[in-house]
């Protein structure tokens, strides 16, 4: 991530490894930090993103949250816990919408972490939507009731991304800063940053 006007590049896309519905995901990402961060200012960098090692092809938006969270990880500068899977739609004002398939990816991401041995601190973060979707194995449901194990139900960006990072994600004040040292004020600030560092590039040397 630098200074820079092209925006988010969509790596699968670029590779031809991406379908319409993951495309139409990433630019409504674009749509998000515009929306979040925009306020009198373009938005002024350039990002990649990519499923690193996948060559099969990419297909659907259930990550296009988790794609929001990796960037405000990387404006803000605060790692994600890693033991965390997240899936969920994003639209352009933050909100998590429903996806899929929503049993066999909790249950997929369980095994994973039974094979690597629970700690108490896995999970995955789904939809307050998909809520009345969950039918799980009770091996699931036995480790969710013990705590071995989370299910963590959202319904914005700004729950999401706190539970990843344990940090406040932040709100606007009355001259429409975001509250300092949250989330939000560190992805803020980074990106006031990149503005000038463009604007003052654009201008080019004093002669």
């Amino acid at each position: 991530m630098n200074p820079g006007t092209t925006g988010i590049i969509n790596i699968e896309r670029e590779a031809e490894l991406s379908g319409r519905s993951h495309t139409k995901g990433v630019l409504i990402i674009a749509g998000f930090l515009r929306e979040r961060f925009g306020g009198g200012r373009p938005i002024t960098l350039t990002s990649s993103i990519a499923f690193e090692q996948s060559y099969g092809g990419v297909e659907g938006d259930s990550a296009s949250s988790t794609e929001v969270y990796a960037l405000l990880s990387a404006l803000s500068g605060l790692p994600v816990r890693q033991g965390v899977a997240v899936t969920g739609s994003v639209d352009q004002k933050g909100d998590i919408q429903p996806v899929g398939r929503i049993n066999d990816k909790i249950e997929g991401f369980f095994k994973v972490c039974s094979l690597k041995g629970l700690t108490g601190d896995q999970g995955v973060i789904v939809p307050v939507a998909n809520l009345r979707d969950l039918m799980l194995d009770q091996e699931v449901v036995e480790a969710v009731r013990r705590r071995k194990f989370h299910i963590y139900p959202v319904s914005t960006v700004q729950e999401g991304i706190e539970i990843l990072t344990g940090s406040p994600a932040g709100e606007r004040d009355a001259s429409g800063r975001y509250t300092e040292g949250s989330i939000f004020r560190l992805a803020d600030d980074r990106l006031s940053r990149y503005h000038e560092i463009l604007r003052d590039y654009l201008k080019g040397p004093a002669l």
